[in-house]
């Protein structure tokens, strides 16, 4: 489908004639699904166009699933979007159906300037240029139609230098209130670079918070942006979902998660350490997954803010290690190694958070505790079991001699009542 509309010629065109159109930015408001959540923006053109009727939507937001290693590519950030342009009606019924508010934002352009722009959109929209590279905070489907109605505007627009938020993080959480766990995702995703200071003008990658700016924009020579705003559709209460009970957050999980563990590590540390092993086995399987996943992203991935990203020194791949090599003899040393490095990075990183940088997830806090409880578990059963075989071995030793020597002793005498049987 997106590829039909990309390559529909929407529009007639002609030179000369008289033109009568207008410039529109349309907002859509936050929806149910996740590549909804922080809402879409478009461009409309209406009007008459030598001589012919139109009325346009121009769309940055098309992307198109059966491209191949689609999610490969969207989670190495090389994910491909493509502008379309096609009939407005066939625009609104999504956002209708979906209960979503739309919002319309008319444009204070010249005649001059509207056609600008649609000469633009139109170039942009052919099938050898309509591909580019999506980037979620830089390079989206708000921040490209914006970037256009700039370029086509023969007067410097102004607009408002009020941060709201002042990262990107802080942006994305409040679109991603009621979806905890998408946030988690990104927070566990995403590195330091989404805490570093934005200025009023990135913040506007999110379209509502764009569309609120806009509408306080003005030319240089102090002409309002815009010259009327209009509801297009109202918009319904359950256009996006209601927040996620308490219960079901990822706080309320891994908290559990921590305080099973540490009865199960009190329970059994002395009379069943092979059950905490078990425990330990699941735990940092699940956490050098997540390991593998971040390192994949801050050492392969092209997206915006995977690298840095100071997880991966305590959620890293070496647990995978960790989880199977506490079981072998040989790897026992390798494994206390490990578990000490734990402790001591999981410490000191919870004792620098409350002055670094980057922003934490809350529900990182009970996943860093029972990390170091699992850790110092593992620490001191394997300490035990090292001490406890050298004991053993040191016995087995010590019996091997005695038995040696006794052997020789009794060896020596059985020759010398020989010797003496044989004097007789």
């Amino acid at each position: 489908m997106t590829l039909i509309l990309s390559a529909l010629p929407v529009f007639a065109y002609r030179e000369g004639g008289q033109d009568s159109i207008s410039v529109s930015l349309v907002t859509c408001w936050p929806g149910q699904e996740v590549y909804s959540l922080c809402g879409h923006e478009a461009l409309r053109i209406q009007g008459v166009v030598d001589g012919h009727p139109i009325d346009s939507v121009w769309n940055y937001g098309m992307f198109d699933f059966t491209e191949p290693n689609f999610v490969y590519r969207f989670v190495k950030g090389e994910t491909d979007y493509h502008v379309a342009g096609y009939p407005f009606a066939w625009f609104m019924p999504e956002y209708e159906y979906t209960g979503r508010r739309v919002v319309e934002q008319t444009l204070n352009f010249s005649q001059k300037e509207s056609r600008r722009l649609l000469e633009m959109l139109r170039r942009e929209s052919l099938p050898q240029n309509r591909t580019y590279r999506y980037n979620y905070v830089r390079d989206n489907c708000a921040t490209r139609p914006l970037a256009r109605v700039d370029s086509a505007a023969e007067r410097r627009i102004v607009y408002p230098d009020n941060i709201n938020y002042g990262t990107y993080r802080r942006v994305m959480r409040k679109y991603h209130a009621n979806y905890p766990w998408y946030q988690f995702g990104i927070d566990l995703a995403l590195g330091s670079a989404m805490d570093r200071p934005v200025r009023a003008r990135q913040e506007m990658f999110v379209p509502v918070e764009m569309m609120q700016k806009v509408d306080g924009a003005h030319f240089d020579d102090g002409e309002p942006l815009v010259a009327r705003t209009t509801v297009l559709y109202q918009g319904t209460d359950t256009a996006v979902l209601p927040p996620t009970v308490w219960w079901k957050t990822p706080l309320a999980v891994f908290t559990a998660v921590l305080l099973l563990s540490l009865v199960l590590i009190a329970s059994c540390l002395r009379r069943s350490p092979a059950a905490v092993k078990t425990g330990a086995t699941v735990w940092f399987t699940v956490l050098g997954a997540a390991g593998c996943v971040i390192a994949f992203l801050v050492f392969f991935s092209s997206h915006e803010g995977t690298s840095p990203n100071l997880l991966l020194l305590w959620i890293q791949p070496l647990l995978l290690i960790l989880a199977a090599a506490q079981w072998l003899r040989k790897l026992r040393i390798l494994a206390a190694v490990i578990a000490w490095y734990e402790i001591t990075v999981v410490g000191i990183m919870l004792i620098v958070w409350p002055f670094a940088l980057r922003s934490v997830n809350i529900a990182l806090l009970p996943i860093a505790a029972t990390t170091i409880a699992y850790s110092a578990a593992l620490a001191r059963i394997l300490h035990k079991q090292g001490k406890n075989e050298k004991i053993n071995d040191n016995g087995a030793l010590r019996a091997g001699n005695g038995q040696r020597r006794g052997s020789g002793v009794a060896g020596r005498a059985g020759a010398s009542k020989a010797r003496g049987g044989n004097r007789n």
